[in-house]
């Protein structure tokens, strides 16, 4: 039986502002891609991530005490 080839869905392309997060005001942007249309932009800083959807002009901050926990109840459901 010949074996499926998969097809990539998903890509991501990264963009470092400054090479050390130390330094405030330094962020890393990662652009998502499904199909090859944008579903999102993360930007991850020091302090906090935001995300932005698709086609949105405002940011959802996020903390990275409740992004851990977010994702504490995705991993683990409690």
């Amino acid at each position: 039986m010949a074996r499926r080839k998969s097809r990539k869905v998903h890509s991501v392309r990264a963009n470092l502002r400054v090479p050390e997060l130390t330094v405030a005001g330094s962020s890393l942007t990662l652009e998502l891609f499904a199909d090859k249309h944008k579903i999102g932009e993360l930007l991850i800083g020091q302090g906090s991530l935001f995300w932005y959807g698709r086609n949105r002009q405002k940011s959802k901050r996020i903390p990275w005490l409740h992004f851990a926990e977010m994702m504490d109840d995705l991993a683990y459901r409690k």
